[in-house]
Parts: structure tokens; sequence; C-alpha cells
């Protein structure tokens, strides 16, 4: 998340923020840091820095599209899969259609983690690029090329597949941080937004 923050002019600055779900479900903070901006150096540094600390072992990784991230991941935690958020994937389809497809659209790829399975998914998901393809082919070629980290959700149990296609219990948790540090109008330095 970006929070206001003063160093030498007043700027947005990015806040970087890890939460592990343990095995029996408790959810923690693993890991934050504040930087000028978002970019793959930064995560890797964190991820590196959480394996010093001793976490060991990571199971699945959700994240948004950072360029890189699964390149940074796979040098820390190579035994991790990778899962893309949906929701981030919808959003940035959004951006790149007329307006008046996408509600349409949008209805259509939602379809797609709605499935009871893998295969119905990925029999969904193919059915959304033969729709869409004509109309949209970058958007499809774009789908293409992320699609082993689209579905990896449906690798784990049904129960928990909702809280792991996309990243909104992290967004949760900036919206609880940023209704905290509303009363701010800027964080005069790095040590008072910490």
């Amino acid at each position: 998340t970006y929070l206001p923050l003063c160093r030498e002019t007043f700027e947005r600055e990015a806040v970087y923020i890890a939460i592990g779900i343990r095995p029996n479900g408790h959810k923690e903070v693993i890991d934050y840091c504040i930087a000028p901006s978002e970019n793959v150096e930064v995560w890797t540094e964190m991820l590196q820095n959480m394996r010093s600390r001793g976490l060991k072992q990571v199971e699945l990784f959700l994240s948004d599209g950072v360029v890189g991230m699964k390149t940074a991941l796979a040098k820390t935690y190579p035994k991790a899969h990778f899962q893309r958020c949906l929701v981030h994937v919808m959003r940035n389809i959004c951006n790149k259609v007329s307006v008046d497809d996408r509600e349409t659209i949008m209805n259509d790829f939602k379809q797609i983690h709605r499935q009871p399975n893998k295969t119905a998914a990925v029999q969904t998901l193919h059915a959304f690029y033969d729709k869409w393809n004509k109309a949209y082919n970058h958007v499809i070629r774009n789908l293409k090329d992320i699609e082993p980290d689209l579905l990896v959700f449906y690798n784990y149990p049904k129960q928990i597949r909702p809280s792991i296609y996309s990243t909104n219990m992290i967004e949760s948790f900036n919206n609880v941080v940023k209704r905290k540090a509303k009363p701010k109008a800027e964080f005069p330095s790095e040590q008072s937004l910490d």
C-alpha cells in the first residue's frame, strides 16, 4: 500500500507487507518495509530477510502482477507454488477492454474461479479465450502467458480456495493500515511511519 511520507519532499511511499497463514489458519504479518516505490528488488530483499530470520518453507505465494516476483520467489523459496491474484487480473482486463464489454467480460472471467475443480476451470478459461480472442487478442495473449499462475489455487482443498485466489486478505489489512494512518496528513519521517 502507499502512505504519505516526508523525506526531502512529500511523497506517497510504498509500504510492502507480507502476511502469512499458518497451517492452523492463524494469520500474521511476517515482514514489512518502506521504500520509495514498488519494485522486485525490494521484494527480493524482503524474501531473503524472511528466509534469514527462519522462515524455511512457503507452500503458496499469492501476489499481484509485480514483474519479476515469480523469479525472486523461485530463488528464495524454490518449492513454493505461485498464484496470481485473479482480482488484479480482472482489473487489468477491465483497463484493456471497451467500457461496453466490461460487465460481460468480467462475468465470463469470474466463472473461472467458480468451477468445482481444476479441469472444469481450465475448460472455462479456454472457452473464455475462444469467445474473446477475436475482439481482444492482446488481452488473451497476456492471459495465456500467465495461465500457469492463474489456477494454482485449485490444487488446494475447496474450503480454502476462496481465500487464496485473490489478495483480498491483504487488501483488507491495507485498508486497516490506511484508516489508522488517515488522521496524519503526512508522516514526518520513516521512523514515525514505522
